[in-house]
């Protein structure tokens, strides 16, 4: 019996990317704007979700991307865990611009989405959100920028660092050999909300510059002037990550044997 199946086509992947990318960023930043301070119920009990709630939407909204479209684009969601695929040898270079193009399309729809039902929100809340930097990450003190007042060098060593953890242990529980299968995805979410558990603090966690360009178009001047950042330095980190990963863990072809020179 012949095998039917074909590999999913290139537009269907870029597709499949983008929705991804939606979900993420649409689940995480409404979650953080329209729920992390909803304010204090009549016991005086806090309404919203807080840093724990946020970090669980970021991993919940990841692992459901990826249990979802997975199978289909491979479940990047985010340019760093691209670029990092590419730099261990997992996913071709050339194919690397389609597929960033297709998440920052993706998360700016999302959070598009949140300006539109913002635009119908409760007075003033729309322009509260634009003015508090529509969840962007930033860093330094003021009333934008880095939730615990951290500066340029921290975000910098943060937003590499997390993302080479991440972009490491995606590259571990995918490795076929030695991959977890259909658990995957849960260890990836996961370690995505622990990421957020600690950086948040920090400089807002971005480690996806997908999720860093989507809130910065409307968080005004400060956030897009802060953008750079956290476009750089998450690629950074994906890049080391998958150059260090296929230096220690990919398995090595041996060189072809040489034949021996005839002796006349």
């Amino acid at each position: 019996m012949s095998d039917t199946t074909t590999a999913p086509k290139t537009s269907t992947k870029l597709v499949a990317e983008a929705l991804g990318t939606f979900l993420l960023v649409f689940g995480s930043i409404g979650t953080a704007l329209f729920a992390s301070d909803f304010g204090t119920g009549a016991n005086g009990s806090s309404l919203g979700v807080g840093f724990v709630g946020v970090a669980l939407a970021f991993g919940l909204t990841l692992m459901a991307g990826i249990y979802a479209w997975g199978s289909i684009s491979g479940g990047h969601f985010n340019p760093a865990v691209t670029f990092g695929l590419a730099a261990a040898g997992r996913f071709a270079w050339k194919d690397a611009p389609g597929y960033i193009i297709a998440q920052v399309i993706g998360g700016v729809v999302a959070t598009t989405m949140i300006v539109v039902i913002g635009l119908f929100g409760p007075g003033d809340w729309l322009a509260g959100a634009q003015d508090g930097g529509f969840a962007s990450n930033g860093f330094g003190d003021g009333s934008f920028g880095s939730p615990g007042g951290f500066g340029l060098g921290a975000a910098i060593i943060a937003e590499i660092l997390f993302t080479a953890v991440f972009v490491l242990v995606i590259l571990g529980v995918t490795q076929s050999k030695h991959g977890n299968g259909n658990m995957a995805p849960l260890a990836i979410g996961l370690t995505l909300t622990f990421i957020h558990l600690a950086s948040i603090p920090i400089d807002n966690t971005s480690v996806n510059p997908a999720r860093s360009i989507a809130t910065a178009i409307y968080g005004g001047i400060d956030p897009l002037a802060q953008l750079w950042v956290f476009i750089v330095f998450p690629l950074v980190g994906g890049v080391l990550a998958g150059f260090l990963h296929r230096a220690l863990f990919e398995p090595k072809v041996a060189p072809p044997l040489q034949k021996a020179a005839r002796v006349e």
